[in-house]
C-alpha cells in the first residue's frame, strides 16, 4: 500500500508546525498510551517523532527505561531536543529506515505520520523488525475523511470558492485514515492481535486568528494550500472560514477531532 498520490510535504518549521498540529498530537497522546497500557521499565522508540509530542507523554506517563525518536527533519529534531533534553536519544532517518537494531524496542509507535509515508507499509515492518518478539507497534493517524473539523473544515470552504480546488485535500485520497485500511497494513506486516479505537479530543480556539493564524506557517497540505494562494484569495478564503466557525460560536469556539489508533504485537 502507497501513498504515490500524496505530493511530498514539507517538514521544517517546527514553532509552525507546533502551532498548526502539535498542540493537537499532545492532546490524543495521553489515551492512546492509556490504551496501549505498557507496562513500566521498557524500551520505546517513537517513528516521525517530530517535535516530541508523543515522546515527551512516554516520558511523563510510561516510566520507559529509554526512549528513542526518529524523524527525519533536522528542524523538527532541534525542537524535540529543546522539549525532552537528554530524557530521549534522537536520530534523523526516515521511517522506513531506522538506525536501530532488531529488537531493541518493546514499544514502537508512531503519532501523524503513517499517512505521510510513500509506503506504509515498509515504515510498518521496519517498527516490527526493531521490535521484540511479544512487544506492541502502534500508531495514530487523523480521520481526515471524517471528524477532523480544523482540516475538514478548510477544505470545505476552499472548494465553495474554487470547485476545482487542486487534490491537496488528504481526506478523500488516503486510504490510512480509516480503521479497517489501518488493520488491514498492520496485518499485512504480519502483526497479530491486531486492534483500532477512535480517540476524538476537542480543540479549543480562543478566537478565530488562534484558528485562521497556523494555516499561514505552510506546515502540511491545507497550509502549503493557503501560502500558494494569492492574497486576496486567501483573505477571502479567510473571510469564509471565519463566518463558518467564529460568527457561529462568538469569539472562542471549539471543533471536534477524532484519531484512529491502531496497534498489534510482534508474533514469534
Amino acid at each position: 500500500m502507497q501513498n504515490a498520490s500524496l505530493a511530498k510535504p514539507v517538514w521544517l518549521h517546527a514553532d509552525a508546525y507546533e502551532r498548526y498540529m502539535g498542540r493537537w498530537s499532545r492532546q490524543v497522546a495521553p489515551p492512546f498510551l492509556r490504551w496501549l497500557d505498557r507496562p513500566a521499565g521498557q524500551r520505546w522508540v517513537d517513528v516521525g517523532c517530530g517535535t516530541g509530542a508523543l515522546s515527551a507523554a512516554v516520558l511523563a506517563r510510561c516510566a520507559p527505561a529509554r526512549v528513542t525518536g526518529v524523524d527525519p527533519s533536522e528542524g523538527f529534531l532541534r525542537k524535540a531536543r529543546e522539549q525532552l533534553g537528554d530524557r530521549a536519544e534522537l536520530h534523523c532517518a526516515s521511517g522506513d529506515a531506522l538506525p536501530l537494531a532488531g529488537g531493541c524496542s518493546d514499544a514502537t509507535v508512531a503519532a501523524l505520520m503513517l499517512n505521510f509515508a510513500a509506503d506504509p507499509a515498509a515504515v510498518v515492518k521496519e517498527m516490527a523488525r526493531v521490535t521484540a518478539v511479544g512487544g506492541c507497534v502502534a500508531a495514530y493517524v487523523w480521520d481526515y475523511g471524517g471528524r477532523m473539523d480544523l482540516i475538514r473544515g478548510y477544505w470545505d470552504a476552499a472548494r465553495e470558492l474554487e470547485p476545482t480546488v487542486p487534490s491537496q485535500d488528504t481526506g478523500p485520497r488516503v486510504a490510512l485514515c480509516r480503521p479497517e485500511a489501518l488493520a488491514a497494513l498492520f496485518e499485512q506486516c504480519g502483526l497479530a492481535q491486531v486492534a483500532t479505537r477512535a480517540v476524538d479530543i476537542a480543540m479549543h480556539f480562543a478566537n478565530f486568528d488562534d484558528y485562521w493564524q497556523p494555516f499561514l506557517g505552510g506546515q502540511g497540505p491545507a497550509p502549503a494550500h493557503a501560502m500558494g494562494l494569492p492574497a486576496p484569495q486567501r483573505e477571502q478564503l479567510r473571510e469564509r472560514l471565519r463566518q463558518r466557525f467564529a460568527a457561529r460560536a462568538g469569539d472562542a469556539f471549539e471543533l471536534g477531532a477524532r484519531a484512529w489508533a491502531v496497534r498489534g504485537i510482534v508474533a514469534a
